[in-house]
């Protein structure tokens, strides 16, 4: 049992007026309930959490205010108006990935020590990486699972600056990345590469006309959709001069902003071929405004990963490169 108090200051009166909750030891239950707590932040509400715990709504109101109970705090905001949480939700969302993670970890070295291949792996990827055909991602998952057929795999898709931020708090185990990490905590090792092209869309000035004379300082005159977070695709709009006049935050995002007609972007080839063929999209020059990007597995080095996690990096290094 961990001893996780929260304030341990004499008659210091919570925001909301009530005596501010000490939590003391944290057990089993509380796991669950924080367990409750994550699912319904991520499911974006009560009524969607529901289905995924398979729990009716009177018992689950019943542990989210057990849990506001037991910490002290108001942890979202429920009614007419929606479901959001309060800034003590958001802090306490953070700190339960933190302590789940955690939690996983245990569970996984001791299914380690017994040499079993069970329990949960957290696998990260990055965006639009199933159709690249330079991918075989998912034979490493079909090698995983002929190997722990008991294991539960749950597969997340987010942003580079995410995965390594879960990697590093123990709520993922194996990530798969654009580019080697920034962080000195994670290893790496290179799976496979990825062409980023640069298109436009009908109604765009360049669509349909002669490409020849454009180069990468002549492209600083048109608008630009670029991704919104440290990327090989921001690296190089810096380096090109490229003007960012519309974000997005994933590479569906950025199609749709390039398909309205009004800005140039980079998409994978793989990706945006289907809307090529279509005549939705068109490459501008395609042997000269484009990018090659690698992709990599990544874990914390920090701590030796688990062996389903080793059996995935394995099985992932060996489909790419065996």
């Amino acid at each position: 049992m961990a001893d996780f108090s929260m304030d341990s200051t004499p008659g210091r009166p919570a925001r909301d007026g009530r005596a501010r909750a000490a939590l003391g030891q944290l057990g089993d239950m509380d796991l669950r309930l924080l367990r409750v707590f994550k699912a319904v932040v991520e499911c974006g509400g009560m009524s969607a959490a529901e289905l995924e715990l398979n729990i009716g709504s009177s018992t689950l109101s019943r542990h989210m205010k057990d849990l506001e109970e037991r910490l002290g705090l108001t942890l979202c905001r429920r009614g007419r108006a929606g479901f959001a949480l309060t800034p003590e939700g958001h802090r306490i969302y953070e700190a339960t990935l933190q302590l789940l993670g955690g939690v996983e970890g245990f569970l996984g070295q001791v299914d380690d020590i017994h040499g079993r291949l069970a329990g949960t792996l957290d696998v990260a990827l990055f965006d639009k990486t199933v159709g690249n055909p330079q991918s075989r991602i998912p034979e490493a998952i079909g090698v995983l699972h002929d190997q722990a057929p008991q294991l539960h795999l749950r597969l997340h898709v987010a942003s580079i600056q995410a995965i390594e931020r879960g990697l590093m708090e123990g709520r993922w185990q194996v990530g798969v990345l654009p580019s080697a990490p920034s962080s000195g905590a994670l290893d790496s090792a290179r799976l496979f590469g990825e062409r980023m092209q640069l298109y436009c869309a009908p109604g765009h000035p360049l669509h349909g006309a002669d490409h020849g004379a454009l180069d990468w300082g002549s492209l600083g005159a048109h608008a630009f959709a670029g991704l919104g977070y440290q990327s090989p695709n921001m690296a190089l709009s810096h380096q090109a001069g490229l003007q960012r006049q519309a974000t997005g935050f994933d590479q569906e995002a950025i199609a749709m902003l390039v398909r309205s007609g009004r800005y140039l972007g980079f998409l994978p080839d793989h990706y945006a071929q289907a809307m090529q063929d279509q005549g939705l999209l068109q490459a501008v020059a395609p042997h000269r405004f484009f990018y090659l990007c690698d992709f990599f597995a990544v874990w914390r080095n920090a701590v030796a990963p688990g062996r389903a996690a080793r059996v995935f990096i394995d099985a992932l290094l060996a489909v790419h490169h065996g």
